[in-house]
């Protein structure tokens, strides 16, 4: 609050003048103090004590005047040097000169930032979500980036309710993303309030056996791309090669050669001038062509945009298990073409898996026992990064709740922290209301896509931050209670959004789809046919500062490279603080961290933090299933998660991850062998498989990856 007795205002850098918030000093007097006393009460008694001293001070010099920012906290060193307090000064004084240099980098880089968000996300934000005029140059901030998409997405309000129902919906919006509590996807950032108007990232397109047909969903694509979407393809339904084409009587050339069509057609499009889009190509493992599909990315280079999955079926992986044949079947005749033995069969996807990072599976059958529409046909493909399995024609919506900003300090500071559950409730559902809203207002890139979309007005609201909130909680990610933990965070965030979506359904009414889908049968009425996914938040991650989706930390320390050869060290702010309060901070340990990214083998750290702060490789492969498993327990699309591996990852280990999540009902498993493809996005500081490193020996990460698919096509 602004204390009305101190100031008339205070002017910005930037030039603004604004009004006198004591509440602000005081913050951040109360966290140099922390840093200095480790005691959340003494700090709060110095602070509360030193404000009061520095809004005497600055009352007595400006009465009711305007002062600069620099002059008031020149008043705050001064005011806690002369109570004493020099040790916190210093530390006052050292947070003021970290920020004084982030901002001449931001600076640098001609980035405007009105929320003190870091440099690479700041950088993010410039290059791929603020708007920018004919000139090629940003005419919003990060804060008004905001505010766009939340009038935006509120206008939809205005169906349902009164005006003051739209300017609060405007409000909430707005504070969930300005805090970084919330964030929807890509699109939405990039195209909400803007001309193009399209806000999903998710999206299925169907193949038909034709050439018309398969044009035809080719140009489909390019409009998708065009507008930010990621695109997801079932191509079981074309004719194997060498099949006879009757109306020219000659042969198919089979699955595998369109795909490098589509695949060569996503190269030339770039989304909205700002990245290129990604695809999902699915092939079912009873299709004629299965064997070319699982190598078609043996060599490099080769579908490049493409991410690979066997569709699986629970017939082949009781074949597998049994030891027995399996017929493959010409989709064009439904008529067996051959059999196989399962077991080859898989032993050549999991092989190629370890080679390449591809083909994941998806579990059609687990898919379909659980698609809400089922009335409206099976569900045969995902968006690109497998969390959305969707109808043909059908979009989805996603957001997440940043998690880390869902923990409540304990009290007093040593104590445990909590998960604040009223805060994470709210942000359910408002986060749930969001995404419902995002339906009505978005600019759809085919009227087929918008009739299913609206039918079924799927929606997924996700989480990231996961492992922030675990550290925050003093969980270790590789821990029997972490996986205890997901499953109770995700079935309360499951039955809070079932309610948000309920009480939509009351006020607004159900998905037209409702009396023929499962939910009917249920007897509960909802507005939307699901209600969550779990992303591979990518950039938004960088955006909230926080671990992507429900990843561990890629790494503690590492250095991040941006712009033209730019390079920026950075420390996962958890680690930072612990280390700094326990006394073990200090250049070469962060260094030595960043030598490998994980705390395993440097000294002078106490072995409680090196538990606490374990890193993806860290983590064994069963503890990665196990964590995405317990998240899909109560999800009702599917969970993106990589299974990352160390490079020496044995292909048996490969096997029994595949066998292990078609047995814990994952809905699909995507497994990355560190250094099996010649380009990634994380290094380790060492070369990879193919020979190439980078040019020392710390960890280093491209600008937009945040955790997860190293293999880089998991951003959206």
């Amino acid at each position: 609050m602004g204390d009305p007795g101190a100031l008339g205002g205070v002017r910005k850098r930037d030039g603004r003048v604004v009004a006198f918030d004591a509440g602000r000093i005081r913050d951040a007097i109360r966290r140099a103090s922390f840093e200095v006393l480790a005691d959340e009460k003494q700090a709060a008694d110095v602070a509360a004590e030193a404000t009061r001293g520095v809004v005497d001070h600055l009352t007595r010099r400006y009465g009711e005047g305007v002062a600069d920012i620099e002059s008031i906290q020149d008043v705050v060193e001064t005011v806690l040097m002369s109570e004493g307090h020099s040790r916190i000064a210093k530390a006052y004084i050292l947070y003021r000169e970290r920020r004084s240099q982030v901002r001449l980098a931001k600076a640098a880089f001609g980035s405007r930032d009105d929320l003190k968000l870091s440099i690479n996300a700041v950088e993010v934000l410039k290059r791929r979500y603020l708007l920018k005029n004919e000139a090629r140059r940003v005419v919003e901030t990060p804060s008004e980036l905001f505010g766009r998409v939340a009038r935006h997405v509120a206008q939809a309000e205005a169906d349902y309710g009164s005006p003051a129902a739209v300017e609060e919906a405007q409000r909430r919006f707005y504070e969930m993303m300005r805090s970084l509590e919330f964030l929807p996807n890509s699109p939405t950032l990039m195209n909400a309030g803007t001309r193009l108007g399209q806000l999903s990232a998710c999206f299925v397109i169907p193949v038909d056996d034709s050439i018309e047909g398969i044009f035809k969903a080719l140009g489909e694509m390019a409009r998708i791309h065009q507008t930010g979407g990621g695109t997801g393809f079932a191509f079981s339904r074309l004719r194997p090669r060498g099949d006879v084409v009757a109306s020219t009587q000659g042969h198919a050339s089979g699955p595998i050669s369109f795909l490098s069509i589509f695949d060569k057609a996503t190269e030339i499009i770039v989304q909205g001038g700002k990245r290129r889009g990604a695809n999902m190509g699915i092939l079912r493992c009873d299709h004629p062509d299965v064997v070319e599909f699982i190598e078609a990315k043996g060599r490099r280079g080769v579908l490049t945009n493409f991410n690979l999955s066997v569709g699986i079926t629970d017939k082949f992986m009781r074949a597998v298990v049994n030891g027995r044949d399996f017929a493959l079947v010409n989709p064009r005749t439904g008529r067996p073409s051959g059999r196989i033995k399962a077991g080859a069969l898989f032993d050549m996807m999991v092989n190629a898996a370890w080679r390449t990072g591809d083909p994941g599976l998806v579990f059609l059958d687990h898919i379909n026992r659980h698609n809400p529409t089922p009335q409206q046909g099976a569900i045969e493909a995902t968006n690109p990064c497998g969390e959305v399995p969707l109808l043909p024609f059908e979009s989805c919506i996603l957001g997440s709740i940043n998690l880390a900003r869902m923990v409540a300090e304990g009290r007093p500071r040593r104590a445990a922290a909590t998960v604040d559950w009223d805060k994470l409730r709210d942000r359910v559902h408002w986060g749930v209301r969001f995404l419902d809203d995002v339906i009505d207002v978005n600019r759809y890139p085919l009227e087929s896509i918008a009739d299913v979309t609206r039918r079924n007005r799927k929606i997924g609201l996700g989480v990231m931050g996961f492992a922030d909130m675990l550290i925050r909680l003093g969980i270790a990610y590789d821990s029997p209670q972490a996986v205890t933990f997901a499953r109770r965070l995700m079935r309360f965030i499951h039955t809070e959004s079932l309610n948000a979506s309920a009480q939509l359904a009351r006020d607004r009414g159900a998905f037209p789809a409702f009396r023929r889908s499962i939910h009917a049968q249920g007897g509960r009425r909802l507005r939307n046919a699901t209600v969550n996914t779990i992303a591979p938040t990518g950039t938004i991650s960088i955006i909230a500062g926080c671990s992507s989706g429900i990843e561990p930390l890629f790494a503690v320390s590492f250095v991040r490279h941006v712009l033209s050869g730019t390079r920026l060290f950075e420390v996962n702010p958890w680690f930072e603080r612990i280390a700094r309060e326990r006394g073990f901070y200090s250049r070469q340990m962060l260094a030595d961290v960043a030598a490998s990214g994980s705390l395993t083998n440097v000294k002078g750290i106490p072995p409680d933090v090196k538990r606490l702060f374990v890193t993806t490789f860290d983590v064994p492969a069963r503890q990665h299933l196990e964590i995405q498993a317990a998240f899909q327990k109560h999800t009702d699309n599917a969970v993106s998660k990589t299974i990352n591996l160390p490079a020496d990852a044995t292909v048996d280990g490969v096997r029994e991850i595949y066998l292990a999540a078609h047995r814990l009902r994952c809905k699909g498993i995507t497994i990355y062998r560190y250094g099996s493809k010649s380009e990634q996005v994380l290094s380790m500081g060492e070369p990879n498989a193919y020979g190439q490193g980078p040019s020392d020996d710390l960890v280093s990460v491209e600008d937009d990856y945040s955790g997860g698919c190293i293999s880089g096509l998991c951003d959206f």
